[in-house]
């Protein structure tokens, strides 16, 4: 009988270590209408990595999980701090985990009300976002922000419900910090 020896994941950086692993790359060039400084915006260059995505291929069917790291680089557009683009589930009643893994930063969740909250992302924290919630990263700190993540395989990603009007805060520079403004 042969022992298998199975993908492993590094707990401290969010590295997953497998031979078939699928790695997705987000520049900022993408993520036009995202951040609210177009000055800013346009000032960084259009290759620069804002954020990453690590996954175990996984078959797209009922039943089956998917699993993966968002890596979300350290930096800021203006005063707003790197985030990935955030979106609701195409099956949108599908909920997810994250696992903090390394940095510091948040997890916005927006229920399709519009009703916002906040959690903070640090090694080891546990998120459950449920269906219904669209859901964002937020690198707050000075070193890349890492989350692991599981979900259903069936539950897509619907970027278009927030492209018009996008999440209704934004997390900004400030205090030595972070600070949250509403944008209603």
């Amino acid at each position: 009988m042969n022992v298998l020896t199975p993908p492993s994941i590094n707990y401290v950086t969010g590295k997953i270590n497998a031979g078939n692993l699928v790695e997705k790359v987000t520049l900022l060039s993408s993520l036009d209408g995202v951040f609210a400084d177009k000055a800013a915006y346009a000032s960084l260059p259009d290759d620069r990595v804002i954020y990453s995505v690590e996954m175990l291929p996984a078959e797209s069917a009922e039943g089956e999980l998917n699993f993966g790291v968002s890596h979300i680089e350290a930096g800021s557009v203006g005063d707003e701090f790197f985030m990935t683009r955030g979106h609701f589930h195409e099956r949108i009643e599908q909920a997810e985990y994250y696992f903090g893994s390394a940095g510091e930063g948040l997890l916005i969740l927006q229920a399709q009300t519009g009703v916002v909250s906040i959690e903070k992302v640090f090694p080891g924290s546990i998120h459950h976002i449920g269906g219904f919630i669209a859901h964002r990263l937020v690198n707050t700190g000075n070193s890349r922000l890492s989350a692991l993540a599981v979900w259903s395989s069936i539950a897509g990603h619907n970027y278009s419900a927030l492209k018009d009007n996008g999440f209704n805060v934004r997390v900004l520079k400030g205090g030595g910090g972070y600070r949250i403004t509403e944008c209603f």
